[in-house]
């Protein structure tokens, strides 16, 4: 772990520290099983990988599923920081190509699933938002990802095919910071993965053609400084598994063309 790191951990991941520190690759290597996997994965997958982290645990007592959701872009500069975790599961390939670069994934990671944007709107869709060009009509207010997280590098893609500019009203860390802002009510509509929408009974997501354009592809990643590499390929391989899949693609995802 780097000095830099060490100045600038929060508490959750001091937590997150602790979890890992009890486990190695000698807890039940050959199952590829026990003690603590800790996943660094993107908010939009915190649901999936909730329920998946659940089931794995089930499936294998003897170990723990320790997560820590965010930005992609972030998590990548925690783990390049020294950030102690196992896996790594990013909403985009540039995101992971940051923690690749630095030589912190082991192998060549897989794609998972992939995602494309909606537009949440409140139920009923009192704006009557029918497009992207909507977004910039006066007075409508929006969210949009800030520029290096995935979802909002998507949003400008889809935005630049469909000819649109606009001035957001926020920018957010995460697309979970988006779409609550559609929920508090504090902007009209918001540029998010079709996932996110989805099971929000007070959401609509509006599809817009232009998505087709911004398809994100999910990699994760066994990584290099893994605690417990065993556990860490062991819990990859679940979550790629036909049974991951299922959770995956039963909350919006969409299998990669080699799926």
């Amino acid at each position: 772990m780097t000095a830099r790191w060490k100045r600038a951990a929060v508490a959750g991941l001091a937590a997150l520290t602790l979890g890992a520190a009890g486990c190695g690759a000698g807890d039940d290597p050959a199952a590829g099983t026990g003690g603590t996997v800790t996943v660094f994965a993107a908010a939009s997958l915190t649901g999936s990988f909730t329920k998946l982290g659940k089931d794995y645990e089930a499936a294998h007592p003897d170990t723990r599923v320790v997560f820590n959701f965010a930005g992609s872009s972030a998590l990548a500069t925690q783990i390049t920081q020294g950030a102690p975790a196992d896996v790594f599961a990013a909403a985009s390939p540039a995101t992971m190509k940051t923690v690749t670069d630095a030589g912190d994934a082991a192998g060549t990671p897989a794609v998972l699933v992939r995602n494309q944007l909606v537009i949440a709107v409140p139920k009923g869709n009192p704006d009557r938002v029918a497009g992207l060009a909507d977004l910039a009509r006066p007075g409508v207010k929006v969210a949009l990802c800030a520029e290096q997280v995935p979802c909002g590098a998507a949003a400008r893609t889809a935005l630049a095919a469909a000819g649109v500019r606009l001035t957001p009203a926020t920018l957010e860390q995460d697309v979970k910071g988006a779409l609550a802002k559609v929920k508090l009510g504090e902007v009209d509509a918001a540029l998010v993965y079709r996932t996110d929408v989805r099971g929000a009974a007070e959401l609509d997501a509006v599809e817009f053609p232009e998505s087709a354009r911004a398809v994100n592809d999910y990699p994760v990643a066994v990584l290099t400084h893994a605690a417990n590499p065993a556990g860490a390929r062991a819990f990859v391989d679940y979550v790629r598994s036909a049974t991951g899949l299922a959770v995956l693609t039963a909350a919006g995802f969409q299998a990669p063309p080699s799926r």
